[in-house]
């Protein structure tokens, strides 16, 4: 039987990612595994919107914005599920190309499940830039649970 250890859980803070992690939630509680949750901020995005309007220091000011209100809402996001269960929980804050930190990430901490959900952004961005989950499933080295939401 398939006991994952560590699991892998990218969050762009949708309600879709939300799905995801509860999904990750159930498994890591039937087996006491450890959840790693993971934010990328998108580094192409960041600089094609510099490219275009913004001045390098309003980019280094946006950057940091980015960070600090990512790590708020996995702090609060950590705290949530740390109150109600008995399993091992940490975060992280990558800047990339989302489904390179995730396959990156995947192999530096040993992961044994990634958590994804099938949808990400929504809207015109998602068409432009690609499925990361599609990209995350064909690049993996662990088995990929695809949440539907």
């Amino acid at each position: 039987m398939f006991k994952p250890a560590r699991i892998l859980v990218p969050t762009d803070f949708s309600k879709f990612s939300d799905t995801a992690l509860k999904s990750a939630i159930d498994i890591a509680t039937q087996f006491n595994s450890k959840i790693y949750l993971l934010h990328v901020i998108d580094k192409g995005l960041q600089q094609s919107i510099s490219d275009y309007s913004m001045s390098p220091e309003v980019m280094v000011r946006f950057k940091s914005d980015s960070f600090k209100v990512s790590n708020e809402q996995l702090e609060q996001e950590v705290n949530r599920i740390s109150k109600s269960k008995k399993f091992e929980v940490s975060f992280s804050i990558k800047e990339g190309i989302p489904y390179e930190v995730i396959l990156e990430e995947q192999q530096a901490n040993k992961i044994d499940l990634i958590v994804i959900a099938s949808h990400g952004r929504t809207g015109m961005m998602k068409h432009l830039i690609g499925s990361v989950a599609e990209k995350v499933m064909r690049g993996a080295k662990c088995p990929v649970l695809l949440v539907k939401a």
